[in-house]
């Protein structure tokens, strides 16, 4: 069946979840009413009360990630898939081949390398073949990042080198999806290792240009008052790659990623508890009592999450010309994430993007229309200094 003629524009997989529910409540809220959206899943009562609480009259779609050809049949029925269903690494894999397969816009939350780098290595040319843009990384992880580099380079000058460095700060609480998706990361270091080895091997990098990571190290930003420290979060190896596809980076672009802490205890105990998380993640029982501290699916009041926040300056340079910029916004783990996952699934169905397939970046595949798109949803994106 041609893309046009399918049944739905969007199909949402993990609308009983909590970060789903948050998402599946902003399209029912926001998306326009000519969208033809449905929910999918394999507990149909749990559906059912989804619905029923949205008061949206949407179709229920039963499908199993463990079972394909439910699977095959859904994504074979709408133009956009998007899925909170993780950790990725253990759930993901069915929905990607079979968006792959049919020529399915795919997007996910994954902030887990070993899966993007997988899902690269086993089905890019297939969804370039099929003309599937395969999008991972759509909430928190990596769009303000990704999209607010590409602000960045934007504000400064074309054809030189760029160099951009990302300082991020967030008050709020990470959803019980994210922290089981990092144990799981932090339990296959050896997997993601060679996961990245694979798709290193698999990719073609030779464009002529230079994109490299900065090689980081703790510094005290004084301009912010902040300790900043290496974030080796999944947002630098999105950008770099976005980085890669687009010219408008500049002949040779460097970025570089970091946490921004407000005092020296906290930077030096920081990441003595992430080794403390990542020694105790490679133990089965000891990762297992870690899992069941946040359960998946799990997440904060809504008073608390009215009071979280996010802020991320991007400093950029290149061309004699510097730059300060922000993207800020409010809870980063639940309601901006659903916010931005919503935003993009509406993005690859209705808008009028540039033409592209394959595993592609927030950046490459949607760029200024998802840009617009979450600020008019009140995300913020400001230049704060340019000189």
């Amino acid at each position: 069946m041609r893309v046009a003629d399918r049944d739905h524009d969007i199909v949402l997989f993990g609308g009983t979840g909590f970060t789903g529910a948050l998402t599946a409540e902003y399209l029912a809220a926001n998306a326009p009413a000519t969208t033809r959206w449905a929910l999918a899943g394999r507990n149909m009562q749990k559906l059912e009360q989804l619905r029923e609480r949205l008061g949206a009259d949407v179709p229920l779609l039963k499908a199993d990630v463990t079972d394909a050809s439910s699977i095959a049949d859904v994504a074979a029925s709408t133009r956009v898939v998007i899925t909170t269903v993780g950790p990725y690494i253990n759930y993901g894999e069915p929905l990607v081949r079979a968006c792959a397969e049919h020529g399915t816009d795919y997007t996910d939350l994954t902030g887990e390398p070993e899966f993007v780098d997988r899902m690269f290595v086993k089905y890019h040319l297939q969804a370039e073949r099929s003309g599937a843009r395969i999008v991972h990384a759509c909430g928190f992880d990596s769009i303000p990042h990704d999209l607010g580099t590409r602000f960045t380079v934007e504000q400064l000058p074309e054809g030189v080198p760029l160099t951009v460095r990302g300082l991020v700060q967030a008050g709020g609480t990470f959803s019980g999806g994210t922290f089981h998706s990092a144990v799981t990361a932090f339990s296959r270091a050896r997997q993601n290792f060679e996961a990245a080895r694979e798709r290193k091997v698999a990719e073609q990098r030779d464009t002529g240009r230079v994109v490299k990571a900065e090689r980081p190290k703790p510094h005290h930003d004084s301009d912010l008052g902040l300790w900043a420290l290496p974030f080796p979060a999944i947002d630098q190896q999105i950008i770099l790659r976005s980085a890669r596809a687009l010219e408008r980076y500049g002949p040779e672009f460097t970025y570089g990623h970091y946490l921004g802490v407000k005092n020296l205890p906290t930077a030096m105990a920081l990441p003595a508890g992430v080794a403390g998380v990542f020694a105790l993640a490679q133990i089965p029982p000891a990762r297992n009592w870690l899992l069941g501290r946040v359960p998946a699916g799990s997440g904060p009041s809504d008073e608390k999450r009215a009071s979280s926040w996010f802020r991320v300056h991007f400093h950029g340079e290149g061309g004699g010309k510097r730059v300060v910029c922000e993207v800020s916004g409010g809870d980063p783990g639940y309601t901006e994430t659903s916010k931005m996952l919503a935003e993009a699934g509406l993005c690859l169905a209705t808008d009028d993007l540039p033409e592209t397939a394959g595993q592609v970046t927030t950046a490459q595949a949607m760029g200024a229309a998802l840009q617009e798109r979450i600020e008019r949803a009140g995300i913020k994106f400001k230049v704060l200094e340019a000189a």
